[in-house]
This record gives C-alpha cells, sequence and structure tokens, in this order.
C-alpha cells in the first residue's frame, strides 16, 4: 500500500471497537486466533466500514441504504494517495493541500467514500456525479449531518448513462483531477459470478442465491460494455475537457482492460498517461491516469490554482 495510507497495518480491533462499540457484534477468531470480521457478511464489512470512518476521519454518522455499495476503505485511500502524488509532480514534489484542489468523483455512490477520504486528509473540495437518485440523495443527507464535510462536497444528478461529463462539468469549470470506479460488468449475471468467485476466494461455498457482501446496484456494478465500454466513453469524451482537467484517473479492477484503454488513450491523443499497480490483500487493481496538458503546462496550471 501507499506510504501515506494510514491502513497499511492489520486491522486494530481494540482502537475500531474504541469508537465503535457495535462492531463488536461481528468480530470473530481467524484460525491463528486473531480478530477480524466475517468478510461475507454485508452488515460485518459495513460496521467495518463505519468504525474505520469513525477512527481515522472523525465521521461519526456514515450510513448506506440496503443493498449499496460498500467498498473496502484500504483499497479507496490507497487509489487517492497515489493520485495525490501525481498533483505533486506539478507542484515541486509537494501534495496540495486545501480548497483550492477540486475534484471531480465520477459515479460517488451513496457511499461517498472518495470525498470523506479526500477531504479529510487533504482538505480537497469534491464534487460528486452520479446517476441513481437515490444514492445521491443519501450521500447529500450523509454530507449534511457531519459538520466536518460541510461545504466541501457538492453533488450533481448525472442524466444520461451514456455521457459521463455533460451536465457535471460547467462551462470554464476547473478541476484538477478526475477520479472513478466504474462498473466492473456487463450484465447482472456477470455481476453474480463475480460474487460467487469472491466468496470462493473467501474460502466460502457457492451459494443458489449469492449474496453481494459489498453491496451494489445495477448502475453500480454493470453497465453496457462493462468496464471497458464504460472507460471507452469516458476516454473518448474525456478529450473535449483537456484543458478543464488537470488529471483524469479510474480505477481497473480487470488486468484485461488495461490495453484496452491505453488503445483508447492512444486514439483519444492523451500525451500523457500513468498505470500504477495497487494491492490490497490478495486483490490487485490498477490506477490509469491520463493528462492533456504537457509538463510546462501542468506546471503553470499548479501556480495559477493552487500558490495564488
Amino acid at each position: 500500500m501507499h506510504p501515506r495510507n494510514p491502513h497499511n497495518a492489520r486491522y486494530d480491533f481494540t482502537q475500531l471497537l474504541s469508537h465503535s462499540p457495535e462492531l463488536a457484534a461481528f468480530v470473530v477468531p481467524n484460525p491463528t486466533g486473531d480478530q477480524t470480521i466475517d468478510f461475507a457478511n454485508p452488515a460485518a464489512v459495513k460496521a467495518l466500514n463505519r468504525a474505520l470512518l469513525r477512527q481515522f476521519y472523525g465521521v461519526q454518522h456514515w450510513d448506506i441504504p440496503a443493498g449499496y455499495l460498500c467498498p473496502p476503505i484500504p483499497g479507496r485511500a490507497d487509489y487517492l494517495h497515489y493520485a495525490a502524488d501525481l498533483l505533486a509532480e506539478a507542484n515541486g514534489g509537494e501534495v496540495p493541500h486545501g480548497k483550492a484542489v477540486h475534484v471531480l468523483d465520477v459515479g460517488v455512490g451513496a457511499n461517498c467514500v472518495y470525498p470523506i477520504i479526500g477531504s479529510r486528509a487533504y482538505s480537497w473540495r469534491f464534487v460528486g456525479s452520479e446517476i441513481d437518485q437515490v444514492a445521491l440523495k443519501a450521500a447529500r443527507n450523509m454530507v449534511a449531518v457531519n459538520p466536518g464535510l460541510a461545504g466541501r462536497i457538492d453533488f450533481r444528478l448525472q442524466t444520461h448513462s451514456d455521457y459521463v461529463f455533460d451536465g457535471i462539468v460547467k462551462p470554464r469549470e476547473e478541476f484538477d483531477l478526475v477520479v472513478c470506479n466504474p462498473p466492473f460488468h456487463a450484465s447482472a449475471a456477470a455481476a453474480a459470478e463475480g460474487s460467487q468467485r469472491k466468496n470462493r476466494n473467501l474460502g466460502y461455498p457457492k451459494a443458489a442465491a449469492p449474496v453481494l457482501n459489498f453491496g451494489g446496484q445495477n448502475s453500480e456494478l454493470w453497465c453496457e460494455g462493462g468496464e471497458e465500454g464504460f472507460l471507452k466513453r469516458m476516454v473518448a469524451q474525456s478529450a473535449p475537457l483537456g484543458q478543464q482537467v488537470l488529471w483524469f484517473s479510474t480505477l481497473i479492477s480487470k488486468k484485461e482492460t488495461l490495453p484496452s484503454i491505453q488503445h483508447f488513450l492512444k486514439l483519444a491523443g492523451a500525451p500523457e498517461t500513468h498505470v500504477i499497480q495497487m494491492s490490497q490483500g490478495q486483490k490487485i487493481s490498477r490506477l490509469v491516469a491520463w493528462s492533456f496538458q504537457t509538463p510546462e503546462q501542468r506546471q503553470t496550471w499548479a501556480q495559477r490554482r493552487w500558490k495564488a
């Protein structure tokens, strides 16, 4: 994990329980006698997330509607710390802090995890876009009841699934960073199989009706063309915004998608791309980032926006 990630060590359940006593109902011993939770139990994963967000980010009130995506906090934090390093490249190696840094989270979800971590770790200002109105309402309500997040996170409704940025990025509006956790699958059946595979990896037998231990609605888990189709649209639609956005980025779950997105980026004419491999336990994912600006333009951007 990234060296700035506070979740590098094993979960300290003594500390977590001191912040969230309700987590105790889900703590069990693993085969070696250490404390853990049942990661195939959605309620346990949700309780762990709530405890982590309280301990490390000061978020006292966090919840999501039943069935919505409950992402692993350490992995999402890793993404943001590596993305922060991209911003630091144009800033003399120093990660910019404060509200001058404007970040767009494409598909913020009901969990609102990227804006929570980024606003608390770096004091960045966020816009979260979302096509699911229930998720958008839940995220907005959660921010409203946490005073430490007030004024740092705004939300915008995406009105068409095929158009990632239309109506989201306003004319002449600038973003220093775009982050995204795209739908992984091309159909509901593929999403169900993915959950079965995850359960097998965790050592649980195949179930007739798989439970998504990290949850997820249709718009969060699958879309036309799956991860590759979504990223093809995102990359193509990012090009016209190349002078309004410093860095675009996305998480890639499937290694098979990587050659495709590299091809899409070449077609879009992105002169600068990065692929960063991230790992959390047995899970490997990739952060792909691209910019349509030269190093000189990025340095000018940093001077104008972060040092004024």
